[in-house]
């Protein structure tokens, strides 16, 4: 099997190559579509001081488990699907030969190991019908996959309505549309849309008359309580928290610019300026949680099983992960796909045994230990670090 390192020199070796085709690949959309997969894989696009939190959380250990870890089961519901882990492959990609590609591998993976799966931005197709293919690959792949469909705020602000949403849930016969939020990927963006007034009526309008459920997602920033109050009164029924330590689509942007011939000199390093801008991943969790009937998916910064159990015990009910599966689906290497999703549902049962919780339920009451820079940020926005350090007790383990 291929290293790690080695996929990452395949991965870059690859999109330089693409990149230097000079054919047309279609309109400015399109475009920004291979401009990200080229950038998040030969740049360092994380966040560059800011940590997601997961490393101020500790699980506390239980040395009196009374199971085997054969009893520990994983499997989890969600939007109507049933999954087998509490894993999603986050939104990434599409609009581009290059994603319908990376699309195909990822949703083999999913169903196969049966996880979710969400896709990038369905804008491309609105636009361009002829880009439909580089979505609905994903549920012909996986036809039993939970598929969550992906469009922007911006458009709803711009003009997008019920009828722009029913099409990109047809298109990859979605289980949930997710409504991506990034105003600060489009405010430090070349061509960013930055007039998004009216935005929250217009999710409403949407969540309330579309059939399947809504999904409010930050890109990278993170969700406050405030807003996901809002989003909870305007009929959304999830929130991907996306939050802060992860990926960076600020420091992505920054790289586009730099290598663009129309950069604006005046604000050339604008992106790497707000690079570590926004609310921490595990903060998001906590904050968000507090408004009840949500689903919430843990994005920004899960790199490991660990950070699985411990957003699953912050309060989410599954954790996504991007960029990690990025690079080895654009280099075609299920094997190590496979291998990744199997180390991670290990590490998942392994951290659950080691609390004592059976299922996700117990792991969601399990006590841990708010530390640092995330217990501080808790107390100061009025949440209380401390009650999460004793919901398990003898008497009701």
């Amino acid at each position: 099997m291929i290293s790690f390192l080695g996929v990452v020199h395949l991965a870059r070796d690859k999109i330089k190559k693409a990149a230097s085709d000079k054919q047309s690949i279609g309109n400015s959309t399109t475009q920004r579509k291979s401009d990200h997969i080229r950038i998040c894989l030969t740049e360092d696009v994380q966040a560059l001081h800011k940590k997601p939190g997961f490393e101020d959380v500790e699980l506390v250990h239980n040395a009196l488990p009374e199971m085997n870890i054969e009893d520990v089961n994983i499997g989890t519901e969600m939007f109507g699907r049933k999954l087998r882990a509490p894993l999603v492959i986050a939104g990434m990609t599409g609009g581009h030969p290059i994603a319908m590609r990376i699309n195909a591998v990822l949703a083999e993976l999913a169903q196969e190991t049966g996880i979710g799966m969400g896709v990038g931005s369905q804008r491309a197709a609105i636009e361009n019908s002829s880009l439909a293919e580089t979505y609905s690959v994903v549920r012909k792949v996986a036809p039993d996959a939970l598929v969550i469909a992906n469009l922007g705020a911006p458009q709803l602000a711009r003009g997008y309505g019920v009828r722009e949403a029913k099409k990109a849930v047809e298109m990859i016969e979605a289980d949930a549309l997710a409504i991506h939020l990034n105003p600060l990927q489009e405010a430090v963006q070349l061509e960013g849309e930055t007039s998004t007034r009216e935005v929250l009526n217009r999710i409403g309008v949407v969540a309330e008359q579309l059939e399947v459920p809504v999904v409010a997602k930050e890109t990278g920033c993170g969700i406050a309580y405030e807003e996901a109050s809002k989003l909870a009164k305007a009929h959304v029924k999830g929130i991907d928290v996306g939050g802060a330590g992860g990926t960076s689509w600020s420091a992505v942007e920054a790289y586009r610019e730099i290598g663009h011939e129309t950069s604006r000199t005046e604000d050339e390093h604008l992106g790497l300026t707000f690079r570590d801008w926004g609310i921490p991943t595990a903060v998001s969790i906590v904050e968000v949680s507090a408004v009840k009937e949500l689903k919430i998916i843990a994005t920004g910064g899960v790199r490991n099983g660990i950070d699985v159990a411990k957003a699953i015990a912050l309060g989410a009910n599954v954790a996504g992960i991007a960029l990690p599966f990025l690079k080895p689906a654009y280099a075609g290497d299920k094997n190590f796909l496979r291998v990744m999703v199997a180390r991670l549902i290990r590490e998942i049962k392994t951290a659950m045994y080691l609390t004592g919780a059976t299922d996700l339920k117990a792991l969601a009451k399990t006590n841990l230990v708010l530390k640092s820079e995330t217990a501080q940020w808790l107390e100061m926005r009025g949440f209380d670090p401390k009650r999460y350090s004793k919901r398990r007790t003898s008497d009701n383990s």
